[in-house]
């Protein structure tokens, strides 16, 4: 009996001791399911992890480049300095991998960034894991980190970013734009081209899938599915930047020596519209972002034009058959109702004919025309020339002016630029009629996409004819009209003062009013707009150029000034003067391509061709040409070869042109300041110094 009760109590044991497993065997899986952590593992997370996971690949964005294959804009390497503080990181002493001596590479960092020992020492003594240094430590370049990655300071480190970088600064700003990043960490244009043509300029992000642990890490022997990224499009602009060379310099030698409230000026192509260079003041540095105008000059500036538009009043009346050139009229003084027109020397020149009013820029000649025209032909004239509607041009935030006369006065008032408002880009398109007689074409400035991973041709620009709102007889009367308003020999002639030498330049003037915000015009002999549309040469004009100042405290012969200075400037480069148009051919050379090959050995065939060959350090291999493969030159011209060594010696650069200085200093991405406009006469390093990449060049030109 008492063997049997034992049996039923071990029984009874065993069944409990099940029941208590499987308590616990649930319990462990209630605690399992609601906890977040077991064994300090957080399940939840492994369980994630454990699958796979997938990493953006980033596309790069496309490059900009001048018509001249020059880079605009470009995404580079950005680089934030950091500093690792905790003793923690370090697991052998003979390989520190935290600050260890903060004085000496507080000391040390000082002379590669911009911020004191003392500062960047305070920064080190910061109670934390890491340290970074502000501004000072922020978009370095790849050379600067590369400085300091040669200290081999411990525990001193880099996060890797990309940039929009702008290699030559301040130049053409507003037509390339900028392009910055965004609060998702991409890069947004904002501002001309990389605003307007930002989705192709941006790309498509690839992506990689793979299996990763609880820690992250790619588990081995695992499949991985990558799809690679696209690259943005390349863009090349219809730029010349030999071209914008010449608009720029000569901007900034007249904003030093004349006041303005602001100036633009633009170049173009009269026979396809390509725009070849276009500059205003005051500008902006896309890398600092220093701007104070967000309107873009050439297609946000709106304003009265003044007596440039009787080009196309006077048009007009020769298309409707009313103009007699030789007929006569008593110029002063017009009296419209209870309103008066007055020339602009209020007492006019007596009785002369229409053709003289224009070259005198009679506000009466237009007045008289344009009442006889009428109001509703006048207008219809202006917007078949283009004014009134956008262009089309690939900028963004372009106006449309205002053309809206309804009195008789405002009508009078209009034929001679004032009560409308224009754009730089509308004048610049009217302007193309007069090269073409009288097709106007619609003006663009980028010359072609190409796919930058096939480096195929996505899109190429071609000339667009937007209208023929005048007859070829109508061109003709006109160019001769601009022709004797410069280079006629009456000396009352309003455009003597843009006579140039090199080629033969023909316009016509215009001053305006200013507008008040109260009403009227703003009083004040500076309260207006002056400006110059022209095309030269006359004989078979290729080229067009717009210029407009805003309140210029001087003269108009200042103008003049700038405009002879960029055109007799365009005239030398594009072989327009005589001089050079007859040389012998025997000595016109076309490049070749000379980069990756022997610097010697390109040095040595270069100088036998007659060339006068600048070498940029003593470097075995060419990494740069300037000018580019394919680009025909005279002999005894310069010839730019940079080579793959960073000991690049100081020339002689006295007697050099403007723009052949700042090719010396694009080549080298070194910095170059310029006063006066002409040829070198001063430079601030001596022949024979070494320079560098931090080098900063002063010149002085003169003609």
């Amino acid at each position: 009996m008492r063997k049997k009760s034992s049996t039923v109590k071990l029984s009874y044991i065993g069944i409990i001791g099940v029941v208590l497993l499987f308590c616990v065997f649930i319990g462990k899986l209630i605690y399992v399911s609601y906890s977040k952590k077991v064994d300090g593992v957080d399940i939840r997370a492994f369980a994630a992890n454990r699958n796979s996971t997938t990493e953006t690949l980033t596309a790069s964005r496309g490059t900009i480049y001048s018509s001249n294959g020059e880079m605009l804009a470009k995404d580079v390497n950005s680089y934030t300095l950091i500093a690792y503080l905790s003793k923690s990181r370090t697991t052998d002493e003979r390989y520190p991998h935290h600050v260890v001596d903060k004085e000496y590479t507080a000391n040390v960092l000082s002379e590669h960034i911009n911020m004191s020992a003392e500062e960047i020492l305070e920064r080190l003594n910061f109670k934390g894991y890491q340290t970074e240094f502000g501004l000072a430590g922020k978009n370095l370049s790849e050379k600067q980190k590369q400085e300091i990655v040669a200290l081999d300071l411990p525990g001193i480190d880099f996060i890797s970013s990309t940039k929009r970088y702008y290699p030559f600064g301040d130049f053409a700003s507003y037509i390339i734009g900028y392009a910055k990043k965004n609060e998702d960490g991409a890069i947004v244009g904002e501002l001309g081209v990389e605003s307007y043509y930002n989705k192709e300029l941006t790309g498509e992000n690839g992506h990689t899938t793979y299996q990763q642990d609880a820690y992250g890490y790619q588990i081995a022997d695992t499949p991985v599915v990558t799809e690679d990224a696209k690259s943005g499009n390349d863009i090349y602009l219809t730029i010349d930047s030999n071209v914008q060379m010449y608009l720029e310099n000569t901007l900034e030698n007249f904003r030093n020596t004349h006041g303005y409230e602001w100036a633009t000026v633009t170049v173009a192509n009269a026979k396809t519209g390509a725009i070849l260079g276009s500059a205003s003041t005051p500008s902006f540095d896309p890398n600092k972002l220093n701007i104070t105008d967000w309107n873009a000059p050439l297609v946000s500036y709106a304003y009265e034009p003044g007596s440039t538009m009787k080009i196309y009043s006077f048009m007009a009346a020769m298309e409707e058959g009313i103009y007699n050139g030789s007929a006569t009229y008593m110029s002063g003084t017009k009296t419209i109702g209870e309103d008066k027109i007055n020339d602009w020397n209020k007492t006019g020149w007596g009785t002369i004919s229409y053709d003289t009013g224009f070259t005198y820029s009679s506000n009466v000649a237009a007045a008289n025309l344009g009442l006889e025209i009428g109001r509703d032909k006048l207008v219809e004239y202006y917007k078949k020339f283009g004014f009134g509607n956008k262009t089309g041009i690939e900028m963004a935030n372009e106006y449309t002016g205002s053309i809206n006369p309804i009195y008789k006065i405002e009508t009078a008032n209009t034929s001679f630029g004032q009560g409308l408002t224009t754009t730089p880009i509308q004048n610049v398109q009217a302007l193309t009629s007069l090269a073409n007689k009288g097709t106007i074409l619609k003006p663009y400035i980028v010359e072609k996409i190409v796919d930058a991973d096939t480096k195929k041709t996505i899109y190429k620009a071609e000339r667009t004819e937007v209208g023929t709102p005048v007859s070829e007889n109508t061109i003709n009367k006109m160019l001769e009209l601009m022709y004797l308003t410069v280079n006629g020999d009456d000396p009352a002639a309003t455009g003597k003062v843009y006579q140039t030498e090199s080629t033969t330049l023909i316009g016509k003037t215009g001053t305006a009013q200013i507008a008040s915000t109260t009403g009227g015009y703003e009083e004040g002999s500076f309260n207006n707009i002056r400006s110059f549309a022209g095309l030269f040469p006359y004989e078979d004009p290729e080229y067009i150029i717009y210029i407009s100042v805003k309140r210029l405290e001087g003269s108009s012969s200042a103008i003049g000034g700038v405009v002879k200075s960029i055109v007799e400037s365009i005239a030398k480069y594009k072989n327009l003067d005589q001089l050079v148009v007859e040389q012998d051919t025997s000595k016109i050379i076309t490049l070749n391509n000379y980069i990756n090959k022997n610097a010697d050995s390109s040095v040595e065939e270069l100088t036998s061709l007659g060339l006068n060959v600048i070498r940029l350090g003593d470097g075995e291999r060419v990494i740069d040409q300037y000018p580019e493969k394919g680009t025909t030159i005279i002999k005894g011209n310069k010839v730019f070869v940079r080579t793959n060594s960073q000991n690049v010696i100081m020339p002689n650069m006295v007697g050099w042109t403007s723009n052949d200085a700042q090719t010396f200093c694009n080549l080298l991405n070194i910095t170059c300041t310029k006063e006066g406009y002409g040829n070198v006469q001063v430079q601030s390093i001596p022949e024979g110094e070494i320079i560098n990449s931090e080098t900063i060049l002063n010149i002085t030109l003169s003609r």
